[in-house]
């Protein structure tokens, strides 16, 4: 029978939620709401509180003041560790802790309990050929017995979203995904989070970047933080803008559309419309 209860509703609550750290505020009394069906990218400069919201959100980061709720369940009265079954999360942090010498595959199916590592479970022939299916679908299928360690970056990223998806997560969080990605990695993964965006299985998905460019199509909502505090939230056409973005960033931006995809230049050396 499952347990894990219904959303109807709100995935993450982010209420009032403060981080402060030796004097600093990481997090200032930040409001957001991600509801069911809702793709969202969070966007800020270097320092702006982006990851840290992130691992508010992923329940690895208690905040200083305020309220969390995620899947329905109020952080601090759950225990987490069941919250967790249902998230999948792609970040450096877990990159760096994955053994070097595990083939790609063995990545994916330690996903299945969330581990780092299969060492202490024998999985079944269904979970490694669900491993593996997964590893066909964001084209790594051709790697799956490849060391990690001899992977590219791109396709580290993309064995990372397998494995948050071994989990059959409700949300699935994705912290700078892009991050340190050639421009042909970089597109490959637009074009499989586009795919994962219309997902309905998805209740809900989070994208962490500092560049509009890597919003894939069929993200709804945007946030932009600066300093640890919300500039704006809501409808990705509405939020991201120029005077929204150089607000955030602290200069002159433009901000133009190419097809689905966002693009963001400096005020003053943009093309013309």
């Amino acid at each position: 029978m499952d347990e894990r209860p219904k959303l109807n509703g709100e995935v993450v609550g982010i209420h009032g939620v403060s981080v402060i750290r030796a004097g600093t505020a990481l997090l200032d009394v930040i409001e957001w709401h991600v509801a069911r069906g809702e793709r969202w990218v969070v966007l800020g400069p270097n320092g702006s509180g982006k990851t840290t919201l992130i691992s508010v959100a992923a329940t690895y980061l208690w905040p200083s003041r305020g309220s969390v709720s995620v899947l329905g369940r109020a952080v601090g009265a759950v225990d987490v560790r069941e919250v967790r079954k249902r998230i999948g999360l792609v970040s450096a942090a877990l990159q760096a802790r994955i053994p070097p010498q595990l083939t790609g595959l063995d990545v994916v199916v330690a996903g299945a309990t969330g581990a780092i590592a299969p060492w202490w479970d024998r999985p079944g022939r269904d979970t490694q050929d669900r491993a593996a299916e997964l590893l066909d679908g964001v084209g790594c299928g051709a790697i799956k017995d490849r060391r990690f360690e001899l992977l590219s970056s791109g396709e580290k990223q993309r064995v990372q979203i397998a494995r948050a998806l071994m989990l059959d997560p409700a949300l699935l969080l994705l912290d700078e995904p892009a991050a340190g990605l050639d421009l042909g990695a970089r597109e490959q993964l637009a074009v499989l989070l586009a795919r994962l965006n219309v997902q309905p299985g998805l209740a809900a998905t989070v994208v962490v970047t500092h560049h509009v460019e890597e919003i894939a199509p069929g993200t709804t909502h945007a946030l932009v933080l600066r300093s640890g505090r919300v500039v704006a939230a809501g409808p990705v056409a509405e939020i991201v803008t120029g005077p929204v973005l150089s607000e955030a960033f602290g200069l002159p931006l433009r901000v133009y559309r190419v097809g689905d995809r966002f693009a963001a230049q400096a005020a003053h050396q943009g093309p013309r419309t």
